[in-house]
């Protein structure tokens, strides 16, 4: 631990020097060019970066227990030309590291690749539809979450459920539509299940658990196609929905309280075998309701934000990938509080995470808390954030770990 505290406050007092010297200027949430003299044509960027520091005890003899890393580096660009129709681009490389960095940028890991592609086209002033390689996604908020103002260090993983199962880094090709109906916010899509996913290598035992393979081993006829839909209810402020990317927390600027329920349906998506070697197929179905409360509580500058989730996984029989996807149940909630302040100031929110899954296919649990606090210069523009997290997968000893970030965004 003293090791830990040592490393981190040397970080720390670096990374700050750093970010302060750079002045306070307040951003406006991108760079916005007007192709008309009224705005209503225009294309917007937005640009973002994320630096990890960890420290983590549970790493074998010969490996470092202290690592540096680019957890995210986006470009994010959408273009408006009229009211009716807009197309949206994201692209970047996650999680950049000494050992999957290649010698002249050309490996797997060193590449840029689209996050998001899509166009979209409005019906009216409330309801569109738009097909692509999108963000749209069902289950809950978490599902959708964006990864630019989280209030957590990062999102909790197992709310992006399929991601690398049926769709590529939490995005699939498909057709979708969003919208508003008085307070309820909207969208559903249908979308093309991947078929060289995360088990591309693994066939069913006789017998055995559910594997991810429907599209690949039963044919895209049976198993290509799955549904997915997320539901809000606004009782307070309306949030936007003309980007699907959901806000971790408002700091203060907003009074929200939703509630959402959301699913995911994949027929065949999983397959099992029986003594013979027969394969029959399994569907897959996640449901969630989730709950969203982010207010100011006083004139002081202070506001609190909460969130919780129930989602329940059924990737089919005794379904288990590493210790990241389980049929099962997950209880997932967070909470942050915003110490008084200004805007133009320095803000400080400490904050406090726990996850419980039940794991089918173990007969036992998971469990993961997380301590951690930000430091906001500029908003999420320009934020420290360090976090302490520990995790025990069924009999497992715990593993914990320290990480801090340094994030900024134009």
């Amino acid at each position: 631990m003293k090791k830990i505290i040592i490393v981190f406050s040397f970080l720390f007092f670096t990374t700050t020097s750093v970010l302060i010297a750079q002045g306070n200027t307040e951003y406006t949430g991108g760079y916005k060019v007007n192709l008309n003299e009224d705005g209503s044509k225009y294309f917007r960027t937005i640009i973002w970066g994320q630096f990890w520091g960890e420290y983590s005890d549970n790493v074998p003899e010969e490996s470092s227990k202290f690592n540096l890393s680019i957890r995210r580096a986006r470009m994010l660009t959408y273009l408006q030309l009229n009211k009716k129709f807009m197309v949206l681009t994201h692209f970047g490389l996650n999680s950049l590291n000494g050992d999957n960095m290649s010698p002249t940028g050309k490996g797997e890991s060193s590449q840029l690749f689209f996050h998001d592609f899509w166009g979209e086209w409005s019906l009216d002033k409330k309801h569109s539809i738009g097909a692509g390689m999108h963000y749209w996604n069902g289950i809950s908020r978490l599902n959708s979450a964006s990864t630019l103002n989280f209030m957590t260090l990062d999102n909790n993983r197992q709310s992006w459920a399929v991601l690398g199962l049926s769709d590529q880094f939490a995005r699939h090709i498909g057709i979708y539509m969003k919208g508003r109906l008085g307070k309820l916010s909207y969208n559903i899509s249908i979308d093309e299940a991947i078929t060289n996913n995360l088990q591309s290598g693994v066939t069913p035992e006789p017998n055995g658990a559910a594997i991810y393979a429907g599209r690949r081993l039963l044919g895209s006829r049976t198993a290509g196609k799955l549904a997915q839909g997320y539901f809000s209810y606004g009782f307070l402020e309306q949030e936007s929905n003309f980007l699907p990317y959901k806000v971790g927390t408002y700091l203060g600027s907003k009074k929200i309280f939703n509630i959402g329920a959301g699913f995911l349906v994949h027929p065949n998506g999983s397959v099992i075998s029986d003594a013979t070697g027969n394969l029959t197929g399994e569907d897959v179905s996640i449901f969630a309701a989730d709950v969203f409360y982010d207010t100011p509580l006083g004139e002081d500058g202070s506001a609190v934000t909460a969130y919780a989730v129930y989602q329940n996984n059924d990737y089919g029989r005794n379904f288990t990938l590493g210790s990241t996807y389980d049929s099962g149940a997950m209880l997932y909630g967070q909470v942050g509080y915003l110490l008084p302040g200004t805007s133009k100031n320095t803000r400080i929110q400490p904050y406090l995470s726990y996850q419980n899954r039940s794991i089918n296919a173990i007969d036992d649990n998971a469990n993961r808390l997380g301590i951690g606090g930000n430091l906001y210069f500029t908003g999420h523009h320009s934020k420290l954030s360090v976090e302490y997290t520990n995790a025990k997968y069924g009999t497992n000893e715990n593993i914990g770990s320290l990480t801090l970030q340094a994030m900024i965004y134009l």
